[in-house]
């Protein structure tokens, strides 16, 4: 069946997650983050999708930004960083994440090309509202759905139907690509036609059902939707 619509994760698959740990290492008075900034974003990422997997299990969801500030107290509290000026900057950084540099321009491709696009997020819709005006493209967007509609976290069935109401396509005639292999795997068993964006070199996650593909970033994407369905 031909691909119809493009459905995309917004973090860490369209806005880098480690940015906003990144920017502020590099901004004046950034000093203290100079050599633990990877660590901070990576501890940081981590417990935001554990808090996510283990709220959506125990049927306890809230929005996406408080499970984002809790990671993040999480994270400077194991790696010793106390400045309470330093949570608020990496929050507001947060909130307007980097766009990888391929972005605009797949968006672009895929919308020149007739094909639906749009972002599929455990992220608030207040999130992403703010990631999508910062990064300029939501004139290539034909809608960002958050799980705050359905009012559980990724990987439940749950939000992949969203997905299909919204856009009026079938699991069948989506291309779903996710830098997170847990998500391409379960949209994969859901019924998706699925993309890993397999930025970091990864095994494949043994959850879920296969992606059809697996690339290391979203360049060419247009192209590989082509020969997809």
């Amino acid at each position: 069946m031909p691909i119809k619509a493009c459905v995309f994760d917004a973090y860490g698959t369209l806005f880098d997650v480690a940015a906003a740990a990144r920017n502020a290492a590099a901004a004046p008075g950034g000093e203290a983050l100079a050599e633990s900034w990877p660590r901070l974003a990576e501890t940081w990422r981590l417990k935001q999708l554990e808090y996510s997997w283990l709220r959506a299990v125990a049927d306890d969801y809230i929005p996406f930004w408080q499970v984002t500030q809790d990671g993040l107290d999480y994270a400077l509290e194991l790696h010793g960083l106390t400045d309470a000026g330093l949570r608020e900057t990496l929050l507001g950084l947060y909130e307007r994440l980097d766009a990888y540099p391929e972005v605009p321009g797949i968006l672009r491709d895929l919308k020149d090309a007739g094909l639906a696009t749009a972002i599929l997020s455990n992220g608030s819709k207040d999130m992403l509202d703010a990631a999508i005006d910062s990064a300029g493209i939501a004139d290539v967007l034909d809608g960002a759905f958050s799980v705050e509609d359905v009012g559980v976290f990724k990987p439940h069935d749950r939000v992949y139907a969203l997905a299909e109401e919204r856009l009026g396509v079938t699991g069948a005639e989506v291309a779903f690509f996710s830098s997170n292999c847990w998500d391409a795997t379960h949209a994969a068993r859901y019924g998706f036609t699925t993309v890993w964006v397999n930025r970091g070199g990864l095994p494949l996650d043994r959850v879920g059902a296969p992606p059809a593909e697996i690339v290391d970033s979203l360049a060419g994407c247009a192209a590989l939707v082509a020969g997809l369905g």
